[in-house]
């Protein structure tokens, strides 16, 4: 399986992340949620492997944006709605190693643990 890395081409720590892959001579490939959305059933499969609280990126200015009604009283099907709905406030990169290993952000350690380095 290809590696693959979903966020926002334009996130400083998303171009952290592909720079250090390319150094590394790793194959990826990048899914941009702004041109191609939310792959719903991905976000699922995230929330099962890594608990649906550590998605969202709470300390961005999306998230702040987000109506304060629509951050109370989360649970992981309101959770997961809301991060359909605002992509962007997703933890990037989001980084699929294989199917049961993912990433959240970008950590040099974290990365090369994840490729067995």
């Amino acid at each position: 399986m290809t590696t693959i890395v979903y966020g926002i081409r334009n996130c400083d720590t998303v171009k952290k992340a592909l720079a250090w892959l390319d150094l590394h001579g790793v194959d990826y490939s990048f899914h941009d949620y702004r041109k191609s959305g939310v792959p719903v059933d991905r976000l699922k499969a995230w929330a099962d492997l890594l608990g649906w609280e550590r998605l969202a990126n709470t300390r961005g200015t999306t998230w702040r944006k987000i109506p304060e009604p629509a951050r109370d009283k989360l649970d992981r099907s309101r959770m997961l709605a809301l991060l359909e709905a605002y992509p962007s406030a997703i933890r990037r990169p989001a980084v699929e190693w294989r199917p049961d290993q993912v990433t959240l952000g970008f950590d040099p350690k974290v990365f090369a643990e994840a490729l067995g380095q």
